[in-house]
Protein backbone atom coordinates (compact mmCIF):
# COMPACT_ATOMS: atom_id res chain seq x y z
CA UNK A 1 0.00 0.00 0.00
CA UNK A 2 1.20 3.52 -0.84
CA UNK A 3 0.68 5.66 2.26
CA UNK A 4 -0.51 9.20 1.57
CA UNK A 5 -0.96 10.84 4.96
CA UNK A 6 -2.90 14.02 5.56
CA UNK A 7 -1.16 17.39 5.26
CA UNK A 8 0.95 16.12 2.35
CA UNK A 9 0.75 16.76 -1.39
CA UNK A 10 0.69 20.57 -1.50
CA UNK A 11 0.84 21.89 -5.09
CA UNK A 12 3.06 24.78 -4.00
CA UNK A 13 6.63 25.02 -5.23
CA UNK A 14 8.43 26.22 -2.08
CA UNK A 15 10.71 28.36 -4.27
CA UNK A 16 13.70 28.32 -1.94
CA UNK A 17 15.69 29.97 -4.75
CA UNK A 18 13.74 33.19 -4.16
CA UNK A 19 14.31 33.39 -0.42
CA UNK A 20 17.87 34.71 -0.58
CA UNK A 21 17.22 37.00 -3.52
CA UNK A 22 15.65 40.29 -2.35
CA UNK A 23 15.17 41.47 -5.93
CA UNK A 24 13.30 38.28 -6.83
CA UNK A 25 11.16 38.65 -3.70
CA UNK A 26 10.29 42.23 -4.70
CA UNK A 27 9.37 40.96 -8.16
CA UNK A 28 7.09 38.37 -6.60
CA UNK A 29 5.41 41.09 -4.52
CA UNK A 30 4.79 43.12 -7.67
CA UNK A 31 3.46 40.17 -9.68
CA UNK A 32 -0.22 40.85 -10.52
CA UNK A 33 -0.91 37.12 -10.09
CA UNK A 34 0.28 37.15 -6.48
CA UNK A 35 -2.30 36.03 -3.95
CA UNK A 36 -2.66 36.25 -0.18
CA UNK A 37 -4.07 33.41 1.92
CA UNK A 38 -7.29 34.38 3.66
CA UNK A 39 -7.32 33.55 7.35
CA UNK A 40 -9.76 33.96 10.19
CA UNK A 41 -7.26 34.54 12.96
CA UNK A 42 -5.03 31.51 12.41
CA UNK A 43 -7.75 29.29 10.87
CA UNK A 44 -8.33 28.99 7.11
CA UNK A 45 -11.22 30.56 5.22
CA UNK A 46 -12.73 27.95 2.88
CA UNK A 47 -15.01 28.06 -0.13
CA UNK A 48 -18.00 25.76 -0.61
CA UNK A 49 -15.73 22.99 -1.93
CA UNK A 50 -13.50 23.11 1.14
CA UNK A 51 -10.66 24.82 -0.71
CA UNK A 52 -8.52 27.64 0.59
CA UNK A 53 -9.59 31.15 -0.29
CA UNK A 54 -7.04 33.60 -1.65
CA UNK A 55 -7.23 37.35 -2.16
CA UNK A 56 -4.99 40.04 -3.62
CA UNK A 57 -2.06 41.59 -1.78
CA UNK A 58 -4.03 44.83 -1.68
CA UNK A 59 -6.08 43.27 1.12
CA UNK A 60 -3.10 42.96 3.46
CA UNK A 61 -3.41 44.88 6.71
CA UNK A 62 -1.18 47.77 7.71
CA UNK A 63 1.81 46.58 9.67
CA UNK A 64 1.55 42.97 8.50
CA UNK A 65 4.55 41.11 7.10
CA UNK A 66 4.26 38.97 3.99
CA UNK A 67 5.68 35.45 4.11
CA UNK A 68 6.34 33.72 0.80
CA UNK A 69 4.69 30.29 0.88
CA UNK A 70 5.80 29.42 -2.65
CA UNK A 71 4.57 29.44 -6.21
CA UNK A 72 1.47 27.86 -7.72
CA UNK A 73 1.77 27.49 -11.50
CA UNK A 74 4.41 30.21 -11.29
CA UNK A 75 2.20 32.64 -9.36
CA UNK A 76 3.40 33.75 -5.90
CA UNK A 77 1.40 32.75 -2.83
CA UNK A 78 1.79 34.58 0.46
CA UNK A 79 0.56 34.45 4.04
CA UNK A 80 0.39 37.48 6.30
CA UNK A 81 1.99 37.66 9.71
CA UNK A 82 0.38 40.10 12.13
CA UNK A 83 1.66 40.41 15.64
CA UNK A 84 -1.84 40.96 17.00
CA UNK A 85 -2.62 37.35 16.06
CA UNK A 86 -2.96 35.05 19.06
CA UNK A 87 -0.50 32.18 19.23
CA UNK A 88 -2.14 29.12 17.71
CA UNK A 89 -3.36 26.68 20.35
CA UNK A 90 -2.02 23.13 20.21
CA UNK A 91 -5.62 22.01 19.79
CA UNK A 92 -8.45 24.11 18.41
CA UNK A 93 -12.16 23.37 18.53
CA UNK A 94 -12.60 25.42 15.35
CA UNK A 95 -9.96 23.87 13.08
CA UNK A 96 -10.83 20.17 13.07
CA UNK A 97 -14.28 20.51 11.43
CA UNK A 98 -12.59 22.62 8.74
CA UNK A 99 -9.94 19.97 8.15
CA UNK A 100 -12.68 17.38 7.61
CA UNK A 101 -13.86 19.48 4.66
CA UNK A 102 -10.49 20.14 3.04
CA UNK A 103 -8.84 18.13 0.26
CA UNK A 104 -5.47 16.77 1.44
CA UNK A 105 -3.48 19.02 -0.90
CA UNK A 106 -5.26 22.12 0.41
CA UNK A 107 -4.69 21.07 4.00
CA UNK A 108 -1.00 20.61 3.18
CA UNK A 109 -0.66 24.17 1.91
CA UNK A 110 -2.49 25.49 4.95
CA UNK A 111 -0.34 23.43 7.32
CA UNK A 112 2.81 25.07 6.01
CA UNK A 113 1.35 28.54 6.38
CA UNK A 114 0.01 27.90 9.87
CA UNK A 115 3.27 26.46 11.16
CA UNK A 116 5.32 29.30 9.67
CA UNK A 117 3.09 32.01 11.15
CA UNK A 118 3.02 30.28 14.50
CA UNK A 119 6.83 29.97 14.55
CA UNK A 120 7.18 33.72 14.07
CA UNK A 121 4.69 34.45 16.84
CA UNK A 122 6.63 32.21 19.23
CA UNK A 123 10.12 33.38 18.26
CA UNK A 124 10.12 37.15 18.30
CA UNK A 125 13.04 37.30 20.74
CA UNK A 126 16.59 36.24 19.97
CA UNK A 127 17.38 32.90 21.60
CA UNK A 128 21.05 33.91 21.95
CA UNK A 129 20.90 37.38 23.51
CA UNK A 130 17.21 37.98 24.23
CA UNK A 131 16.86 41.00 21.96
CA UNK A 132 13.41 41.88 20.68
CA UNK A 133 14.92 43.39 17.51
CA UNK A 134 14.77 40.35 15.21
CA UNK A 135 13.62 41.45 11.75
CA UNK A 136 12.35 38.88 9.27
CA UNK A 137 14.53 37.90 6.32
CA UNK A 138 14.69 35.14 3.67
CA UNK A 139 11.19 36.01 2.41
CA UNK A 140 9.72 35.10 5.78
CA UNK A 141 11.78 31.96 6.42
CA UNK A 142 14.12 33.35 9.05
CA UNK A 143 14.76 36.03 11.65
CA UNK A 144 18.08 37.80 12.17
CA UNK A 145 18.97 39.48 15.45
CA UNK A 146 19.95 43.10 14.90
CA UNK A 147 22.00 43.12 18.11
CA UNK A 148 24.13 39.96 18.03
CA UNK A 149 23.65 38.85 14.41
CA UNK A 150 22.28 35.38 15.28
CA UNK A 151 20.08 33.85 12.60
CA UNK A 152 17.06 31.74 13.50
CA UNK A 153 15.09 29.46 11.19
CA UNK A 154 11.78 27.60 11.51
CA UNK A 155 12.17 24.19 13.08
CA UNK A 156 10.01 21.10 13.46
CA UNK A 157 9.92 18.70 16.41
CA UNK A 158 10.20 14.99 15.52
CA UNK A 159 7.49 12.78 17.03
CA UNK A 160 7.26 9.01 16.69
CA UNK A 161 3.80 7.49 16.32
CA UNK A 162 3.62 3.73 16.27
CA UNK A 163 1.73 0.48 16.46
CA UNK A 164 3.05 -2.36 18.58
CA UNK A 165 2.08 -5.59 16.82
CA UNK A 166 1.60 -8.96 18.48
CA UNK A 167 0.43 -11.70 16.15
CA UNK A 168 -2.80 -10.44 14.56
CA UNK A 169 -3.37 -7.61 17.05
CA UNK A 170 -2.14 -4.06 17.57
CA UNK A 171 -1.86 -1.94 20.70
CA UNK A 172 -4.09 1.16 20.78
CA UNK A 173 -4.51 3.78 23.48
CA UNK A 174 -6.45 6.89 24.41
CA UNK A 175 -5.66 10.11 26.21
CA UNK A 176 -8.23 11.78 28.47
CA UNK A 177 -8.67 14.69 26.04
CA UNK A 178 -9.75 12.39 23.17
CA UNK A 179 -13.42 12.35 22.14
CA UNK A 180 -15.41 9.59 23.81
CA UNK A 181 -14.50 6.18 22.44
CA UNK A 182 -11.52 7.33 20.35
CA UNK A 183 -8.31 5.32 20.44
CA UNK A 184 -5.17 5.92 18.44
CA UNK A 185 -1.59 4.80 18.02
CA UNK A 186 0.93 5.59 20.74
CA UNK A 187 3.10 8.64 20.17
CA UNK A 188 5.84 10.69 21.78
CA UNK A 189 8.60 13.20 21.12
CA UNK A 190 12.05 12.04 20.07
CA UNK A 191 14.50 13.12 22.76
CA UNK A 192 17.98 14.61 22.21
CA UNK A 193 20.58 11.97 21.48
CA UNK A 194 17.97 9.39 20.48
CA UNK A 195 17.25 7.62 17.20
CA UNK A 196 13.76 7.10 15.84
CA UNK A 197 13.98 3.38 16.61
CA UNK A 198 15.10 4.05 20.18
CA UNK A 199 12.28 6.56 20.68
CA UNK A 200 9.67 4.02 19.51
CA UNK A 201 10.97 1.38 21.92
CA UNK A 202 11.23 3.84 24.82
CA UNK A 203 7.82 5.47 24.34
CA UNK A 204 5.90 2.19 24.07
CA UNK A 205 7.74 0.86 27.11
CA UNK A 206 7.21 4.00 29.19
CA UNK A 207 3.51 4.38 28.41
CA UNK A 208 2.35 0.77 28.41
CA UNK A 209 5.19 -1.40 29.78
CA UNK A 210 5.22 -3.39 26.53
CA UNK A 211 8.70 -4.28 25.22
CA UNK A 212 9.09 -4.11 21.43
CA UNK A 213 11.77 -4.82 18.83
CA UNK A 214 12.25 -4.78 15.06
CA UNK A 215 11.06 -1.21 14.52
CA UNK A 216 10.05 -0.46 10.92
CA UNK A 217 9.41 2.93 9.35
CA UNK A 218 6.13 3.38 7.46
CA UNK A 219 5.59 7.05 6.56
CA UNK A 220 5.81 10.61 7.87
CA UNK A 221 3.49 13.59 8.11
CA UNK A 222 3.79 17.27 9.01
CA UNK A 223 1.44 18.11 11.87
CA UNK A 224 0.90 21.86 12.30
CA UNK A 225 -0.22 21.89 15.94
CA UNK A 226 2.09 23.67 16.29
CA UNK A 227 4.91 22.26 14.14
CA UNK A 228 5.92 18.62 14.37
CA UNK A 229 6.99 15.87 12.01
CA UNK A 230 5.07 12.69 12.78
CA UNK A 231 7.17 9.59 12.01
CA UNK A 232 4.95 6.52 11.73
CA UNK A 233 6.41 3.11 12.59
CA UNK A 234 5.44 -0.41 13.56
CA UNK A 235 7.29 -2.65 16.01
CA UNK A 236 6.99 -6.26 17.15
CA UNK A 237 5.94 -7.13 20.71
CA UNK A 238 6.71 -10.52 22.26
CA UNK A 239 4.19 -10.20 25.11
CA UNK A 240 0.88 -8.41 25.69
CA UNK A 241 0.84 -7.53 29.39
CA UNK A 242 0.10 -3.80 29.86
CA UNK A 243 1.33 -1.58 32.69
CA UNK A 244 -0.38 1.73 31.99
CA UNK A 245 1.26 5.11 32.64
CA UNK A 246 -1.83 6.95 33.85
CA UNK A 247 -0.08 10.32 33.74
CA UNK A 248 -0.06 9.97 29.93
CA UNK A 249 -2.90 7.61 29.05
CA UNK A 250 -6.43 6.84 30.15
CA UNK A 251 -6.54 3.35 28.66
CA UNK A 252 -4.72 0.97 26.31
CA UNK A 253 -5.85 -2.32 24.80
CA UNK A 254 -4.99 -4.89 22.16
CA UNK A 255 -7.34 -5.03 19.17
CA UNK A 256 -7.31 -7.74 16.53
CA UNK A 257 -7.44 -7.15 12.81
CA UNK A 258 -11.21 -7.64 12.59
CA UNK A 259 -11.71 -5.07 15.34
CA UNK A 260 -9.46 -2.51 13.65
CA UNK A 261 -11.26 -3.08 10.33
CA UNK A 262 -14.62 -2.56 12.06
CA UNK A 263 -13.35 0.64 13.68
CA UNK A 264 -12.05 2.03 10.39
CA UNK A 265 -15.41 1.24 8.78
CA UNK A 266 -17.26 2.90 11.70
CA UNK A 267 -19.24 -0.33 11.99
CA UNK A 268 -21.78 -0.86 14.75
CA UNK A 269 -20.15 -2.52 17.73
CA UNK A 270 -16.61 -1.55 16.70
CA UNK A 271 -14.20 -1.60 19.67
CA UNK A 272 -13.10 2.01 19.23
CA UNK A 273 -13.57 5.22 17.27
CA UNK A 274 -10.64 5.69 14.87
CA UNK A 275 -8.55 8.85 14.40
CA UNK A 276 -9.75 11.28 11.70
CA UNK A 277 -8.53 10.72 8.13
CA UNK A 278 -6.17 13.71 8.19
CA UNK A 279 -4.19 12.20 11.09
CA UNK A 280 -1.31 9.87 10.23
CA UNK A 281 -2.57 7.39 12.83
CA UNK A 282 -5.51 6.79 10.49
CA UNK A 283 -3.10 6.11 7.62
CA UNK A 284 -1.06 3.82 9.87
CA UNK A 285 -4.10 1.72 10.77
CA UNK A 286 -5.06 1.53 7.10
CA UNK A 287 -1.51 0.52 6.13
CA UNK A 288 -1.45 -2.22 8.78
CA UNK A 289 -4.80 -3.62 7.64
CA UNK A 290 -3.61 -3.79 4.03
CA UNK A 291 -0.21 -5.16 5.03
CA UNK A 292 -1.72 -7.97 7.05
CA UNK A 293 -4.36 -8.83 4.46
CA UNK A 294 -1.91 -11.01 2.52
Amino acid sequence: MTVRPGFTGSPLDRADRLRDDPAAFDTALADPRARLLRLDGIDPVLDDAGRLCWTTLADRQAGGALLLLGLHDGAPRFAELRYDMPEAPTRSHSIFPLLDRMPASEAASYAGARSLIDWHLRHRFCARCGSADTPIFRAGWGRRCADCGAEHYPRVDPVVIMLAVHGDSVLVARQPRFPAGRYSALAGFVEPGESVEEAVIREIGEETGVAVRDVRYVASQPWPFPSTLMIACVATADATAITLDTTELEDALWVDRAGVAAAMAHADGAPFLPPPPFAIAHSLFRWWLDETAF
